[in-house]
């Protein structure tokens, strides 16, 4: 058994195809296919179900992929010990961010951290939380930036900021003109979400869930989406303060605050336990809290 040959096994689980785990391992298939059967003959059972169209795991395999993972992740933090006296800012970070953070935190957050670690390059992923949540867990990303509660023992966290929500509405709405609006006043409105599966809808229908409470509520698939919606008049939103920035404002749009105290949401910083470069992970945070970000609360 190799580290190479835990490498396909890998690929292949991620893959369900032969072909494209081939190629992403830089070998040929017939020589990715001959060590993962010499693998599963050392080994006396079978890690994949071969199919006509895809490939699966049968599920003594799953257990299988599941530690040759975390095996992976071991050796590559071998690797990582060995350069503790080299600069861990020297690298790409890949980070994962959510929809609904992503477009209002990196204009800033991205000088900040050219400021801070002008060698380490950044990768960008956007992406809904269950998926940022898989891509950090199978290593295709090093830190992701969420909304908590999120986690368990194997992934560690660093709340970041606070952030208030705020009710977003076409300037000739009759509340264009209000101080501050009651959560239980939404239930009467129609109220524009993301689509289902941004953790965002979740987040304001647990901090706001008058906003569900009324048969006319509609999704879009941006938050930028929603607020042109809300500009033509197709009904109301709830976003983050951070959205509603003087860079974001427009004249079709009246931003009202919530009765005190207001919903809001807490951001963090999410990472594998394993993860060994906590620099890199140190100055991410540093360039968090210095990024000027209208509307959030710095808890550092």
């Amino acid at each position: 058994m190799t580290l190479n040959e835990l490498r396909f096994i890998v690929a292949v689980a991620q893959e369900r195809n032969f072909r494209r785990a081939a190629e992403k391992a830089f070998i040929s298939q017939p020589a990715l296919s001959l060590a993962i059967q010499k693998l599963e003959d050392e080994l006396g059972l079978k890690i994949f179900e071969r199919g006509k169209n895809e490939v699966s795991l049968t599920p003594v395999g799953s257990a299988i992929v599941e530690q040759a993972q975390r095996v992976l992740e071991e050796a590559e933090y071998i690797r990582e010990i060995a350069a503790q006296g080299k600069n861990q800012l020297s690298t790409p970070l890949r980070i994962g961010i959510i929809h609904s953070v992503s477009p209002y935190l990196l204009p800033d957050l991205i000088p900040e951290l050219r400021k801070l670690a002008p060698h380490m390059a950044l990768e960008v992923e956007e992406n809904i939380t269950a998926n940022l949540e898989a891509l950090l867990r199978n290593g295709k990303l090093d830190v992701i930036i969420i909304a908590l509660p999120f986690g368990d023992a194997g992934i560690l966290t660093r709340p970041l900021y606070d952030e208030s929500f705020e009710v977003v509405v076409n300037s000739d709405h009759r509340w264009a003109t209000r101080r501050s609006i009651k959560p239980a006043d939404l239930s009467a409105e129609k109220v524009l979400l993301l689509d289902s599966g941004h953790c965002y809808s979740n987040q304001v229908a647990e901090a706001c869930p008058d906003s569900r409470k009324g048969n006319d509520v509609q999704h879009g698939t941006s938050l930028e989406t929603i607020r042109n919606m809300v500009a033509s008049g197709l009904g109301i939103t709830v976003l983050p303060a951070s959205a509603n920035s003087a860079r974001y404002r427009s004249k079709l749009l009246s931003v009202i605050p919530f009765t005190k105290p207001a919903p809001s949401r807490r951001i963090a910083l999410a990472w594998r336990k394993s993860y060994a470069r906590t620099q890199a992970i140190e100055v991410l945070a540093q360039a968090v809290s210095r990024s000027r970000i209208t509307g959030i609360h710095p808890l550092e």
